[in-house]
């Protein structure tokens, strides 16, 4: 259809167009080409730029038939002198109807002659090649316009939005904490686009992100204990903030007693952290008719790796954990990439 409206425009509007887009495409895929090694667009770039070459000569030519017309063939002298004897006779048989011609009506005579009449309204070289320009440039408009005004129909996936948490209502716990972020502010801060190029999955993009303002369970709502979650097809990234009063050595013997596993203390981001592994837990809930939710089984590995909410280490601290439904664990490293990246970038409030 866009081929054979092109081919009902003028000629020095058509071709001009041919010959834009011909260059910009050819020249953009030999560039594409060179850059990433590919034959097969060189190839193409070649098609594209032998064919404007040709409707530039075409145009060329056209231009110079326009400025210099043909000249007028060489007379024959033979046929010169013949020509010269036959004249007389020629004007003598001419006279009768010369004379009949004459008896024509003036009005006949006065009418403008076909062939003035079409050179007048034949259209100036300079006007086409103005429209041919214009044309160009309201496609190149349309073109760049289209992806802002036309829906798009692309169908790769977007990363996942913080949700749920902006509009929550904080308990009291929240109130009488100082520092203490929201769920929101933890999502925030841990949904970052380089989030899956630091767990080593860059191509990937988060499925699910969410936060929630919650308190610390067996405190009877009076510890604020806010979280965020992000998800990947790879991994699952949790953060946590507990705002309690034991410190960093305190809570490596709680670890310790509690029977968690790989325990190692380490400094991060000149704060006291340690390192500790433990098992998820798998909840199966069933929603047929009848049925019931089973067991509390046990799931994957999680790694968490906790800092301290200060250098001084006055009590709480931030939980940064990762798990995968296989099981897989990134290295420890990549725990310390996001902490030294998503820590500094949490607010904490003086008071509330």
């Amino acid at each position: 259809m866009f081929g054979f409206l092109l081919r009902l425009l003028p000629f020095w509007v058509r071709e001009p167009l041919f010959i834009a887009i011909g260059s910009v495409l050819g020249v953009r895929l030999v560039y594409l080409a060179g850059r990433d090694h590919d034959l097969g667009a060189a190839g193409f770039g070649v098609v594209f730029l032998v064919f404007t070459a040709v409707r530039v000569y075409a145009v060329v030519g056209a231009l110079r038939a326009r400025r210099n017309p043909g000249p007028v063939a060489p007379v024959n002298p033979a046929a010169a002198n013949a020509a010269a004897q036959a004249q007389p006779q020629a004007q003598a048989q001419a006279q009768a109807p010369a004379q009949a011609q004459a008896q024509v009506p003036a009005q006949a005579g006065a009418g403008p002659r076909a062939g003035a009449a079409t050179a007048e309204k034949e259209p100036s070289a300079w006007g086409q090649a103005v429209a041919a320009v214009a044309v160009f440039g309201a496609l190149g408009a349309a073109l760049w316009l289209a992806p802002h005004v036309l829906p798009s129909d692309d169908s790769t996936p977007q990363p996942a939005s913080c949700s749920g948490a902006e509009h929550e209502k904080l308990s009291k716990a929240y109130e009488r904490t100082p520092r203490a972020v929201t769920g929101d502010e933890l999502c925030r801060a841990l949904n970052r686009p380089d989030l899956a190029r630091l767990l080593g999955t860059p191509e990937e993009t988060a499925t699910t992100a969410s936060g929630t303002s919650e308190t610390a369970p067996l405190t009877d709502g009076k510890i604020a204990q806010p979280q965020a979650e992000v998800s990947f097809d790879t991994y699952t990234v949790n953060v946590s903030a507990t705002y309690n009063k034991l410190s960093t050595a305190q809570y490596v013997k709680l670890m310790k007693m509690g029977g968690e596993r790989d325990v190692k203390t380490l400094t991060v981001l000149g704060r006291p952290a340690v390192f500790s592994s433990d098992h998820t837990m798998k909840l199966k809930i069933d929603l047929g008719s009848g049925g019931s939710g089973g067991p509390v089984e046990e799931g994957p590995l999680a790694r968490t790796l906790s800092v301290a909410l200060d250098r001084k280490d006055r009590g709480g601290h931030y939980d940064i954990t990762v798990w995968s439904t296989s099981g897989a664990l990134p290295d420890d490293g990549v725990l310390l990439d996001i902490a030294e990246k998503v820590l500094p970038t949490i607010p904490e409030r003086a008071v509330r």
